[in-house]
């Protein structure tokens, strides 16, 4: 492979490790927890006993998760280059917390996890219905991570060799200063810099912290939902999602040196682009229903695919190409998992 050497940590990913419980629920079960489809939310006390519920009601599925750790999973079985990934985030020293190292070891991740001695791994209830998905995340652990950790010589060596990042939006609830200093090092030394909305709570709660960061990134990543809650907070009275890319692409940068990009995903309609004050489409590849298992994972999978060109120096449009078909293999399985290689060119 010519030049691999350089690929070498060259995408670093921060964020939640989460350990996915899911399962094909019913109606009956969304309404009960007050769960709504297409949603990600945390988890509140009434949620709670949701998943022993789950697990003794349905045929539940354990799966390494976390939306930022999916995104890099994806990227470094896209890229098929030993070591050209690394992730940190904060896990629990229980039976999950293992399975999740193993798990992302052997999805060929470097993984940096600070392990909490306090709290258990977090979870991540996934409620399937319709091949339709809705999440509800109970940090635990994921929520002790520590911007000390990042700063320790041999994790922050993991920011100094990156060269793109990519932090989703969930990770603004656990560790802005980490968000901060990784943020800042791109913008210091011309590396890229993206992150994700993630969810419409992100947009509405969180979003003094979005915006402190929005200046950072090169790169924005969202679904038409977050888009829309996102105008919808700033007050621009538009649902227009080619026009919500646009205007989030021209907000101030931090720097010059790139200028940003907004990908928003609309499930099965096409991908919107926006760069430069207009907007590209791009179609998604097309999947009859019965073909659809669920939905969860596609987004991170859209952004695996995506960055895994990025870092190649592709173009926008093969990044997208990327992004679709990863995502397009996802939504096929359960979970956020894919075959043994891709089949991507």
């Amino acid at each position: 492979m010519a030049g691999s050497k350089n690929y070498d940590g060259i995408l670093l990913g921060m964020g939640n490790p989460l350990l996915d419980i899911s399962a094909v629920v019913d109606e009956d079960f969304l309404t009960k927890y007050d769960v709504k489809l297409n949603n990600a939310i945390l988890a509140e006390e009434k949620h709670l006993p949701m998943y022993e519920e789950m697990s003794s009601k349905f045929n539940v599925e354990y799966i390494a998760g976390g939306a930022t750790q999916n995104s890099i999973k994806v990227a470094q079985w896209m890229l098929q280059i030993p070591g050209a990934t690394s992730y940190m985030g904060s896990i629990g020293k229980d039976k999950y917390g293992e399975a999740m190292k193993k798990d992302a070891t052997a999805a060929g991740l470097n993984v940096h996890y600070y392990e909490d001695e306090s709290a258990p791994t977090g979870t991540c209830g996934v409620c399937v219905v319709g091949g339709e998905r809705s999440l509800i995340a109970n940090l635990s652990a994921a929520n002790c991570y520590k911007v000390d950790h990042l700063k320790k010589p041999e994790n922050w060596a993991l920011v100094e060799k990156a060269k793109f990042y990519y932090i989703a939006g969930f990770f603004l609830t656990v560790s802005p200063e980490s968000i901060q200093l990784v943020s800042e090092h791109a913008a210091a030394n011309n590396k890229i810099f993206t992150m994700n909305l993630s969810a419409p709570f992100i947009c509405e709660f969180f979003k003094d912290a979005q915006e402190k960061f929005l200046p950072y990134m090169d790169f924005v990543f969202g679904n038409e939902t977050e888009a829309i809650t996102f105008s919808r907070v700033h007050g621009w009275e538009t649902e227009d999602v080619e026009q919500i890319a646009i205007k989030i692409s021209q907000l101030p940068k931090a720097t010059g040196t790139y200028k940003r990009t907004t990908v928003i995903t609309q499930g099965a309609d096409p991908v919107v682009v926006a760069e430069d004050g207009k907007v590209t489409k791009y179609p998604v590849i097309p999947l009859p229903k019965e073909k659809l298992v669920d939905t969860n994972g596609a987004g991170d999978a859209f952004v695996g695919g995506f960055m895994s060109q990025l870092v190649k120096e592709k173009s926008i449009e093969e990044c997208v190409k990327a992004g679709c078909y990863a995502s397009n293999v996802v939504i096929q399985r359960s979970g956020c998992t894919y075959p043994e290689k891709p089949d991507f060119n």
